[in-house]
């Protein structure tokens, strides 16, 4: 029997969280209205005793100052005079007695006529005193309220006593008539709990897609391991709040444990930028991709949810740089093989036509001038992917019409231990504004100057082009996020040359500057030991 009960409550007990968390409400609303109702009834009881009690004490003290009352006494008539009176006052105010006596108990009225001249039954020494008191006695009607108050006569002396009752069954009566009413009004209570219990239900079944409560907990524990396991970094943002923010995002963005406050963000972050895809963002020590996707139906009306997806670029950016410097060599190098080329079959034809003299000077005419140039870098620059890079960017920069010079005050030792940058990060800065100044210099004269020294332990990048160069305000946006000047493809490609640089700077305490004095003039300088 107590297996198929078990069976049964499992088979009826509802599954999902709302049905569960509604059967709950139903049971503690059905409690608080049982419970409600009952002390309704116990209230309605003593209300009516208290009324009772007042009722009787009133109708004892009218009938017992009433002039007529102590004259009938006093007269020896008063049962003659005294019980007509006694019948019409009970009967209108329904009541179960009236009794008046003498002092010695002897009763002169009564509802029942056979108890005249009989003894009174239950206290009257308070009265007897000229008190007025109530007490629950059972008299000859059976267990009543009742109330004593004495009658005085024109000299003050107690002649005799009211006594007026209410049957306990009378009261029992009167409290249980207002059973129907405190019964309806609980009826209604609990209707009307039952409407909004089922109102909740049905939002509560809506948002919680009737799973059940064992199915949302394993459904959660595996949200929160995925987020947090998860490569990327994620961020949730309802409104002008932060409602999620996994480790990998913390870590990216350098925020600390515990509750994340919108202005702890970034400001690329703070700012509403639905629908980004792929933006690349610079931070102090970081180069990140961000994704921003709107949530459908999200709560917030002003600014909908967003969910931001972060990936780390920083080290392939790097390599990137990298790679770019190598196909700038690379690039040089095919150029160069294609011109030596050209210039090996011309230097033939002029051999076959019997100018060899002319041939040798042709042939080396360029070739020293290069070789100059590559013996006096190798001389002064210790560093070999810095002389690549610079080597590099002469070939590219005369590819293109560009006059690129190298100044005689460039010189870095070889020892990297007196280098505050390291290869990589001096390929990133001066490679970068290589760049720019390629892309920015004028093209009715083109031109570039490099310099790069270490004088006093502080490494000092120049690189000087005949382009406008930017203000101040322009100058301050390209050093805080990818900001290019260039708009198009050329911006998408470019725009992050002097963030990456401003971001190599700024992690050795270094300084970037800019000014226009005989050209547009970019100035790195970096403190020794900040490596």
């Amino acid at each position: 029997m107590r297996s198929w009960w078990r069976l049964l409550w499992r088979r009826s007990r509802p599954s999902s969280l709302a049905g569960q968390a509604i059967a709950l409400q139903v049971a503690v609303i059905a409690v608080i209205v049982l419970a409600g109702s009952a002390l309704a009834l116990v209230d309605a009881r003593r209300d009516g005793e208290a009324a009772a009690r007042q009722q009787v004490v009133g109708i004892a003290t009218a009938v017992a100052d009433a002039p007529s009352t102590a004259a009938a006494i006093e007269s020896n008539r008063a049962t003659e005079v005294l019980q007509p009176v006694t019948e019409a006052v009970r009967t209108n105010t329904d009541i179960a007695f009236i009794t008046i006596m003498s002092p010695d108990r002897t009763r002169y009225t009564h509802t029942d006529p056979r108890q005249i001249g009989g003894k009174y039954i239950g206290t009257v020494e308070p009265a007897l005193r000229g008190e007025t008191f109530s007490e629950e006695y059972t008299g000859t009607l059976g267990p009543s309220v009742r109330a004593i108050v004495p009658v005085r006569g024109t000299d003050g002396r107690v002649v005799g006593l009211v006594s007026a009752g209410i049957t306990q069954q009378t009261l029992a009566q009167r409290w249980r008539e207002q059973i129907p009413t405190i019964a309806v009004v609980a009826l209604g209570a609990l209707l009307l709990s039952l409407v909004g219990v089922w109102a909740i239900r049905r939002r509560l079944f809506r948002q919680t897609h009737g799973l059940r409560p064992d199915e949302l907990r394993v459904m959660y524990e595996h949200h929160d391991a995925i987020l947090h396991s998860v490569s990327e970094g994620l961020v949730v943002l309802d409104g002008d709040r932060v409602v999620l923010v996994n480790d990998e995002a913390r870590r990216l963005l350098g925020l600390g444990p515990g509750r994340v406050t919108p202005g702890e963000l970034p400001e690329f972050l703070r700012c509403h930028e639905p629908g980004v895809r792929d933006e690349v963002h610079v931070t102090d020590e970081r180069v990140l991709v961000v994704n921003r996707s709107l949530v459908v139906g999200g709560p917030s009306v002003s600014r909908p949810s967003e969910v931001v997806t972060i990936r780390d670029r920083t080290e392939l950016q790097g390599a990137l740089g990298e790679l770019s410097s190598l196909q700038v060599l690379t690039d040089s190098l095919r150029s160069q093989a294609h011109e030596a080329a050209n210039k090996l079959h011309t230097v033939i034809t002029m051999v076959e036509m019997g100018r060899p003299e002319d041939a040798v000077t042709f042939a080396t005419e360029e070739l020293a001038v290069s070789q100059r140039l590559v013996d006096r870098l190798s001389a002064d620059v210790g560093e070999p992917a810095l002389l690549a890079l610079l080597i590099g960017k002469s070939a590219q920069a005369d590819e293109r019409g560009i006059a690129l010079t190298i100044t005689e005050d460039t010189h870095l030792p070889s020892s990297s231990d007196l280098v505050p940058l390291s290869a990589t990060e001096m390929t990133t800065v001066l490679g970068n504004l290589v760049d720019n100044a390629m892309d920015a210099c004028d093209r009715d004269d083109p031109w570039i100057e490099v310099t790069v020294t270490l004088d006093d332990d502080v490494l000092l990048l120049r690189v000087a082009d005949s382009g406008p160069g930017m203000d101040a305000e322009t100058f301050t946006r390209a050093m805080q996020r990818g900001y290019s000047t260039k708009s198009g493809t050329d911006a998408d490609q470019h725009g992050l040359g002097l963030a990456l640089v401003a971001q190599v700077v700024l992690r050795h305490d270094g300084t970037l500057t800019a000014d226009v004095t005989y050209g547009s003039v970019v100035t790195v300088t970096v403190p020794g030991g900040a490596r």
